[in-house]
């Protein structure tokens, strides 16, 4: 005969399998949802500054903040842009942009990222007539569509020009001017530099455009650095922009500095041609009534890169 702690233990362990296997049953009707979060996005490029899009409308559970900002931008491990902008819709203008620069900061106009925004707007339904009214950093703009590549951005007037102050940088003390157009730039004419920066091709950006960005003078919140050449009637220029931390292919709130800038120490004729480094060229136009700037506009090229989704 069997001994009875030995039909005891037996029994006690059919109860726990009979358990065991009721479990696992019920875990196998039940639907686990474990998919990640998924964007709609569209990738952007106005003159070469590129950007990552989202329509608020078709992402309406996202919530946006600087970790998000930082690896949907991320060149290698994201969708890679110079920055990232949302769009939202409005009951009194044509949208809303919210501008995020790589780093996460927020807070200044992006001119090109705002032509960007126009074609966006037109291409989601937002505009009539190609006419663009809308708000960034609660700020009420203007633009317009001229035809699907080109796109015309109405700035405000310039906050600051400052002409002819020295500047100290690779151990030299280098000419240099300011606009603030929306963001605050510092616009180096290199044939101003007395030798120490012999041609726009060889300039150090990324290193000279570091040190200025954080000279104490432009503290807290730093600048942006745009080096420029002034040949054939024309703005050769290069930029280091804060936020992103690098030379851009292109900036239009530096664009428009330097032909601000030009006009008056170069003098320029309107509208002031614009050569980045991408070569899509820009055109900066303008009145001058009672010595005040006037029909602050840029205008280029905007288009679609890709459009696409992400897990996230």
């Amino acid at each position: 005969m069997l001994d009875s702690s030995f039909l005891i233990l037996i029994f006690q362990l059919s109860k726990n399998l009979s358990s065991f296997c009721s479990l696992l049953a019920t875990c196998s009707s039940v639907k686990f949802n474990i998919e990640m979060e998924k964007i709609i996005f569209t990738k952007m490029s106005g003159a070469g500054n590129d950007f990552v899009f989202i329509d608020k409308k078709q992402n309406d559970w996202l919530q946006v903040n600087t970790d998000f900002v930082q690896k949907i931008c991320d060149r290698r491990n994201g969708i890679g842009a110079d920055g990232l902008i949302t769009i939202e819709d409005s009951a009194t203008h044509n949208f809303i942009m919210n501008y995020y620069n790589a780093d996460g900061s927020t807070g200044s106009l992006c001119a090109n990222g705002a032509r960007c925004a126009i074609l966006f707007a037109s291409e989601s339904g937002r505009l009539m007539n190609n006419k663009a009214e809308f708000i960034s950093n609660d700020i009420t703009y203007k633009g317009e569509v001229i035809s699907n590549s080109e796109i015309k951005f109405y700035l405000n007037p310039p906050k600051k020009i400052k002409y002819n102050f020295k500047i100290k940088a690779g151990g030299k003390l280098i000419n240099a001017h300011f606009a603030d157009t929306g963001s605050p730039h510092v616009v180096i004419d290199i044939n101003e530099s007395e030798g120490f920066l012999s041609s726009l091709d060889n300039v150090a950006v990324e290193a000279l455009g570091r040190e200025i960005r954080h000279l104490p003078e432009f503290s807290p919140g730093g600048t942006n650095v745009n080096f420029i050449e002034v040949k054939n009637g024309a703005i050769n220029i290069r930029t280091y922009e804060r936020g992103v931390e690098a030379e851009t292919l292109a900036c239009g709130t530096g664009s428009v500095a330097a032909a601000l800038i030009c006009f008056v120490t170069q003098k320029l004729s309107i509208p002031v041609k614009i050569i980045p480094k991408s070569n899509e060229k820009l055109f900066v136009n303008f009145d001058v009534e009672n010595s005040k700037v006037r029909n602050l506009s840029l205008t280029g090229p905007a288009k679609v890169i890709f459009t696409g989704e992400m897990k996230f």
